[in-house]
């Protein structure tokens, strides 16, 4: 089950949280691992140390999702590199919270940019080099924010509720091409985003949870390596919910 042998992945911000998760798990199932970082270059270097002593392959390439023609331009780079891309994992985002009135547009711009154009940018990327495979595996990081909302988060409500929409439209227009497109919308996980909120915030939270805990990046990461296998090729334009039950 989710042998991901031969395949190459790219997996956008997996320096870190559930990026760096999911580069790891898609590492340990067999898949060489392309992993994308911004600034921080000695955590990429981190994980790919991490996921060869494993001894798996594993290489970071220095990228930003923001910026939509480089970022095709190096996906294609890598593709060619490498002879193939087999699976995406558009990951990489930015969170700028504050009530609607204290939102800047820049702020507004920038979320939007980095988690709906940047990842459209990717998949664009991605689908060029997968349509003449016949066959890929996408899958967009959105929010459980996406699906119910949250005061404050407008700009990133608005940019991971409009993935799954663009998750249905890409899987209803590249289906015929042997091309899958998912989402998994996490809750709330413990990650950097998550580790500044107070004690109070943090109880106030978990109490609409029903599990009662908050998810781990691995728990993501597992529901990502499936709609990344062969096991899902008869799932696409869906979105798996990993919350513990805090939207259903």
């Amino acid at each position: 089950m989710f042998d991901l042998s031969g395949k190459v992945a790219l997996v956008t911000g997996g320096s870190r949280g559930i990026g760096r998760a999911t580069a790891e798990v898609l590492a340990e199932l067999g898949a060489r691992v392309v992993l994308t970082y911004v600034g921080n270059e000695a955590a990429a270097a981190e994980v790919v140390t991490g996921i060869k002593q494993n001894g798996r392959e594993a290489e970071a390439v220095r990228m930003d999702v923001g910026d939509g023609p480089a970022s095709e331009a190096t996906i294609a780079e890598i593709a060619k590199r490498l002879g193939r891309l087999d699976i995406l994992v558009s990951n990489a985002g930015v969170s700028i919270d504050g009530l609607l009135l204290r939102l800047k547009d820049e702020d507004l711009d920038k979320v939007l940019g980095v988690n709906l154009k940047g990842s459209i940018a990717c998949a664009r990327g991605a689908i060029k080099v997968m349509m003449r495979a016949k066959t890929g595996r996408i899958v967009f990081l959105s929010s459980v924010v996406g699906e119910m909302g949250n005061a404050g988060q407008t700009a990133y409500a608005a940019s991971k509720a409009a993935l799954l929409g663009v998750t249905k439209s890409l899987a209803r227009e590249y289906a015929s091409r042997g091309i899958t497109v998912n989402a998994v919308a996490p809750g709330y996980v413990d990650t950097d985003m998550t580790s500044g909120l107070t004690g109070e915030l943090r109880e106030k939270m978990l109490s609409v949870v029903p599990l009662g805990r908050t998810g781990t990046s691995r728990e993501v990461a597992a529901a990502v390596a499936y709609l990344s296998s062969d096991e899902a090729a008869y799932v696409t334009g869906q979105s798996l919910r990993v919350n513990g039950g805090m939207y259903m």
